[in-house]
């Protein structure tokens, strides 16, 4: 008899971590009964690194949490997940991310403008190709920000018999939140989230952009990479707590997570950790994190206490679940906390 679990539980592709090594990493996961595997976009292209994973795989998931859709166009990203859908079966999951304006504009040269907007029409125009691309229809997209009209045969990859995949936006703010709701097919929350937070302002703002489209919203996932702190002797944990914290002090000090600190009436550390952030007080930061607001953001203790403190906080919340750790976790500490979140 299969044993209902509150959630499923990926894992997450380290920041940098390549695209072989990610391949391995998914083999691993395989074996190991995760259901999901994901590759973020940092100093490497999460779709080269997926369709690697895809052939080292033949059951776990595939998710780009996140690929920067700005930097793209719809084009080229419904080509490139069209084709992983391809490679891996029909076990990828689409996700995309606006970034913020400094990378759009600096690192990519690409245009920003009305992001919430911007993404809700990419998504729209994304899958406008793709289903030329399956009924063979004439592509007649045109948007505020993207035109699509031309499609020939040529240029036409065959149907995916399962069709394309679903699409997962990344928010943090309510107004794009809204456009998870109103054109996704899941949410990926941020680290930098507290369980109320998502209670009270996320999951509220995703159930009204699904209400504005009509939609229903209990059939939307939610996937959250919780931050742990988690050690197994003092020194362990004390390293494990100040490298959290020092996490939390660098998304606090950033006006755009701002709202997640507000839900709390911490305003005022942001302003703190902006302002030393500033000064360059990066080694200082930590110590303005108290262990209130550790315990909001993480989930702090031994594998079991973790598991068991992440299944209490997000278990009705989250549809899939990843953890992430700001100091290494030793192996056997790892083993023990995956074992503690899949038991019944």
């Amino acid at each position: 008899m299969s044993v209902e679990r509150p959630f499923k539980l990926d894992v997450g592709g380290d920041p940098g971590i390549e695209p072989l090594a990610l391949a391995e990493r998914a083999a691993e996961a395989e074996a190991a009964g995760f259901d999901g595997v994901g590759a973020a976009e940092t100093s490497h292209d999460p779709f080269l690194s997926l369709a690697l994973a895809a052939r080292e795989t033949s059951r776990i998931e595939l998710l780009s949490t996140i690929a920067v859709a700005f930097a793209r166009t719809p084009m080229t990203v419904a080509q490139s997940a069209f084709d992983l859908q391809a490679i891996s079966g029909g076990r990828f999951l689409l996700g995309l991310g606006s970034q913020v304006r400094p990378h759009i504009e600096r690192r990519f040269s690409m245009p920003w403008s009305k992001p919430a907007a911007r993404m809700a029409e990419f998504v729209r125009a994304v899958r406008a190709i793709w289903a030329t691309w399956q009924t063979g229809e004439p592509l007649r997209f045109q948007g505020e920000f993207y035109t699509h009209t031309l499609m020939t045969p040529f240029f036409s990859p065959r149907p995916l018999p399962g069709g394309p995949p679903p699409v997962w936006i990344a928010a943090v703010g309510e107004r794009m939140t809204e456009v998870a709701g109103e054109v996704g097919d899941g949410l990926h929350a941020h680290s930098f989230t507290t369980a109320r937070y998502l209670a009270e302002v996320s999951l509220p703002a995703l159930r009204r952009g699904a209400e504005t489209a009509g939609r229903d919203a209990a059939g939307i996932g939610v996937a959250l990479p919780a931050l742990v702190a988690i050690g197994d002797d003092g020194p362990a944990l004390d390293a494990a707590i100040r490298a959290t914290k020092g996490q939390i002090a660098f998304y606090g000090s950033t006006p755009a997570y701002l709202p997640v600190l507000a839900a709390h009436g911490w305003e005022d550390l942001h302003d703190r950790l902006h302002a030393a952030s500033r000064r360059g007080e990066w080694d200082a930061m930590p110590d303005l994190v108290d262990d209130d607001v550790l315990e909001a953001f993480a989930a702090v203790g031994t594998a079991d206490q973790v598991a068991a403190e992440l299944r209490r906080r997000f278990g009705g919340l989250v549809t899939r679940l990843s953890f992430s750790s700001s100091a290494p976790i030793a192996a056997q500490t790892r083993t023990a906390l995956v074992a503690a979140l899949r038991a019944p």
